[in-house]
C-alpha cells in the first residue's frame, strides 16, 4: 500500500488494521457482526458535542415502530430538519453509532437533526430500510408542529448505505409528492449495488478498511435476491430519471471502494439539471466523516454547514 498516500492519522489506522486483522464478518453472527462494528464506528467518531436538548420518539411503520432521536442546536423556535440516515451496509449501525456526527451536524447547521433507527437486515430486508426512512421522514413532516419545526424545510442526509437511502427517499418523495423536500446531503453513497467493477473498488478491492468482500457480505444480507440489486430503491444512480431533486452536496473519501459510485452520482445529477456540489476528500478513507480525531476541516463537518447555510456550493 506504499503507493497510497493517506492523510498521516487514518494511514496509522489502516496500518493497525491489517497488522491486526478481525475475524471475518461471514464466520461471526449477526450480533456478533454488530457488537463489533458499532463499537468500532462509535470509537472512530469519538464523544458528542453538547446541543440544547435531546428527544426520542417511537414513529409507527408497516409492521412495528421504530426509534427516532431528535437532536435540537438552540430553542428558537420553528427549526428546520435534517433527517439523518446513518450508515452500516443495511446491518449494523444504529442511533448511538452516529451520536456524535449528528451532534455536529446539528451545531454547524442550526437545523434540529432527526436520526432515523431504521430496520436492518438480513432480518429486515430491501426494501424495508427505504421505506422506513420515508416514513419517518413524513411522520417528522406531520409532526413539525407538536416538535416545534418547520415542514417547508427539510433536509436528508446520511452517509455510506443511507447515503443511498438518501436518493431512495427522495426519489419516492419526488413521485409521490411528499414531503417537500430542501437540499440532500450524502457521504460517501452507496448508489449501483448490481457489480463491483467500479473503477474504485478495483481499485481498493483489499487494501483498505472497508474492503470489497465485507461489500459483498453486507449486500447478500440485505437483498433478498440478485435482482433486488437494479431496482433503483436500492440502486438509484440507475433511476431513469433523476431530474426535479433538491440542491445536493456529495462527499467521497479518495481511498474508498464507494468513491467511484458517489463521483458517478454526482456527474448524473448535474447532467440531470440538479445543482450538485461534489467533494473528495484527500488522503481519506470510509468513515472518515465526522471522525474525532480529524478537524472538521478534514473530516467534512466544516463544509456540510458551509453549504447547507450556503457559504459555499
Amino acid at each position: 500500500m506504499s503507493d497510497i498516500r493517506f492523510h498521516p492519522y487514518v494511514g496509522r489506522l489502516v496500518k493497525q488494521a491489517f497488522a491486526n486483522p478481525a475475524t471475518p464478518m461471514w464466520e461471526l453472527t449477526t450480533a456478533e457482526v454488530r457488537k463489533t462494528r458499532n463499537q468500532l464506528i462509535a470509537n472512530l467518531m469519538g464523544p458528542g458535542e453538547k446541543v440544547a436538548r435531546v428527544i426520542e420518539r417511537r414513529v409507527p411503520v408497516e409492521g412495528g415502530e421504530i426509534n427516532l432521536r431528535l437532536y435540537y442546536p438552540s430553542d428558537d423556535p420553528n427549526l428546520p430538519v435534517f433527517m439523518w440516515f446513518h450508515g452500516g451496509g443495511w446491518m449494523v449501525g444504529n442511533l448511538d453509532t452516529h451520536d456524535s456526527p449528528c451532534r455536529a451536524i446539528a451545531t454547524r447547521t442550526g437545523a434540529c437533526v432527526a436520526s432515523v433507527d431504521y430496520r436492518l437486515a438480513p432480518e429486515h430486508k430491501f426494501p424495508v430500510a427505504v421505506y422506513d426512512c420515508l416514513t419517518a421522514t413524513r411522520w417528522v413532516a406531520e409532526s413539525a408542529l407538536s416538535l416545534d419545526l418547520d415542514a417547508s424545510r427539510i433536509t436528508l442526509g446520511g452517509d455510506s448505505a443511507g447515503g443511498g437511502l438518501v436518493f431512495s427517499v427522495a426519489l419516492l418523495a419526488r413521485d409521490q409528492g411528499r414531503p417537500t423536500l430542501q437540499k440532500l446531503v450524502s457521504v460517501y453513497p452507496s448508489t449501483d449495488i448490481t457489480s463491483f467493477e467500479q473503477e474504485s473498488f478495483r481499485k481498493y478491492w483489499d487494501k483498505v478498511i472497508l474492503s470489497g468482500p465485507v461489500c459483498d457480505y453486507y449486500r447478500k444480507q440485505y437483498l433478498k435476491g440478485g435482482e433486488d440489486a437494479a431496482n433503483p430503491l436500492a440502486s438509484p444512480l440507475l433511476a431513469e430519471d433523476l431530474s426535479g431533486l433538491p440542491p445536493t452536496l456529495i462527499i467521497t473519501a479518495e481511498h474508498d471502494v464507494l468513491t467511484s459510485e458517489g463521483e458517478a452520482m454526482a456527474v448524473a445529477l448535474k447532467e440531470a439539471g440538479v445543482e450538485t456540489t461534489y467533494a473528495c476528500y484527500p488522503g481519506m478513507i470510509h468513515l472518515f466523516y465526522g471522525m474525532g480525531e480529524l478537524t472538521e476541516e478534514e473530516n467534512g463537518l466544516a463544509e456540510t454547514g458551509r453549504w447547507y447555510r450556503g457559504e459555499q456550493g
